[in-house]
């Protein structure tokens, strides 16, 4: 934290004194990187991450990385996506990354959720079988174990 404040402070006094330095340009091209925006079409952005996650050399951490950014977006993904996903979680013998994604979807659709994922499931639903991957709701995943009853439920 130290060496950030001293680093920006360092910065700022270069820059005023007309200096560069190789620590403000990497800065200056960070920002340009965050705050750009992609003029990527739907259709290019579904087969820029099937591609990725259909690539034979992915590994467990490539795939928890792309499946945490695109759940990290404000978007629920396409059922291509999704099968590309978990086809890429059965060549790394990952059954619980699996899930973990599907129940991630699932979270996405957020108010909608009676709407979207059942059409999810419904286009996903042979490549679930095909893999054998169960959903967390047929597994018993979306009610919780020991759970109390709310005690505005008890009257």
């Amino acid at each position: 934290m130290l060496r950030f404040a001293a680093g920006r402070v360092l910065g700022g006094l270069r820059s005023a004194a007309g200096l560069k330095s190789s620590s403000q340009s990497m800065v200056g091209a960070t920002m340009v990187v965050r705050h750009s925006h992609s003029n990527e079409t739907a259709e290019e952005f579904d087969s820029r991450y099937e591609a990725y996650f259909n690539r034979p050399e992915i590994d467990g951490w490539e795939a928890r990385k792309a499946m945490n950014d695109l759940l990290g977006m404000d978007l629920v993904p396409e059922p291509k996506i999704i099968v590309s996903a978990l086809k890429a979680c059965r060549r790394i013998n990952d059954y619980a990354l699996a899930v973990r994604f599907l129940e991630g979807v699932k979270d996405k659709c957020g108010d909608k959720a009676n709407e979207i994922y059942p059409y999810l499931l419904q286009e996903i639903r042979p490549t679930l079988t095909e893999l054998g991957i169960s959903t967390p709701e047929e597994m018993g995943y979306d009610q919780p174990e020991l759970a109390l009853k709310s005690v505005y439920d008890l009257h």
